[in-house]
């Protein structure tokens, strides 16, 4: 997913496309775990029932779930069962910036249900084909969202006026639905330099560009109504509408597949 910006006017142009960071269909291992395995043992602290819960729908419509390439499966989400965790590469942050990510990871952890834990920071870059499993890094379990400060040179996806690029991949288990894993997300320090810079709410729309990739992490695309803020050519919209929180709510009550 593409979050554009121009800077100087009050407009932000979004594009989708699905992302690409690892293997799509990723089959685990089954018991035991054998050292130099490419996927985590199945079950790292999967609970029992969902960690946290919905907030009820607000009857809205206007959302969009991303597409799912299994057939017969309507929603791709996070497992709520588990935490996601999420890492930030702090290279090229801005001023004030953990504080914009803490806020719209919260906003969207209300939105949903699921339940966000931080895990620091960290020097893996951001890349097109992310590994979703990375024991030396992160020990034996699913890769953490990648929350990176990005720039145009590392990133060549962010030239021109494209701010933030954001998505996950998904596993799969034999027999079980899909579900989405090791989520990314690269902002344009210099794009989001310039907004804080150069406009009063300037804070206050960095952190509504970061809210929209992590809505496109869980799994929702682009709506064609003005008023939300997954619309791909956003006229101002700052905070999570009635449709982007119906579509969040219902990818927080997806699936448990332990068998991950």
């Amino acid at each position: 997913m593409q979050f554009r910006t121009m800077l100087g006017i009050a407009v932000v142009v979004c594009l989708y496309f699905t992302p690409t960071f690892f293997d799509r269909v990723v089959l685990p291992v089954t018991a035991p775990y054998l050292p130099g395995a490419k996927v985590p043992p199945p079950g790292v602290e999967a609970a029992p029932s969902p960690l946290g819960k919905p907030p009820a729908s607000t009857g809205s419509t206007a959302f969009v779930l991303q597409e799912s390439p299994k057939a017969g499966q309507t929603l791709v989400a996070y497992d709520p069962c588990r935490p996601v965790h999420y890492v930030v590469r702090p290279d090229n942050a801005l001023p004030g910036g953990d504080g914009l990510i803490n806020e719209a990871v919260a906003a969207v952890s209300r939105a949903s249900g699921l339940q966000f834990v931080y895990d620091g920071t960290t020097t893996e870059a951001p890349a097109d084909q992310r590994q979703a499993f990375q024991p030396e890094r992160y020990g034996k379990r699913w890769a953490p969202v990648l929350i990176a400060w990005s720039s145009p040179a590392e990133t060549p996806e962010l030239a021109g006026n494209v701010a933030g690029l954001g998505g996950s991949g998904y596993a799969t288990a034999p027999g079980q639905p899909l579900v989405l894993a090791a989520g990314q997300i690269s902002l344009d320090a210099p794009d989001l330099a310039g907004i804080m810079a150069s406009r009063p709410d300037g804070a206050a729309e960095v952190r509504a560009i970061i809210m929209h990739e992590l809505g496109h992490v869980l799994g929702l695309a682009h709506v064609n109504d003005p008023s939300q803020l997954m619309y791909a050519e956003n006229k101002g919209v700052q905070d999570f509408a009635a449709g982007d929180r119906a579509g969040l709510a219902l990818l927080g009550a997806g699936p448990c597949v332990p068998q991950l």
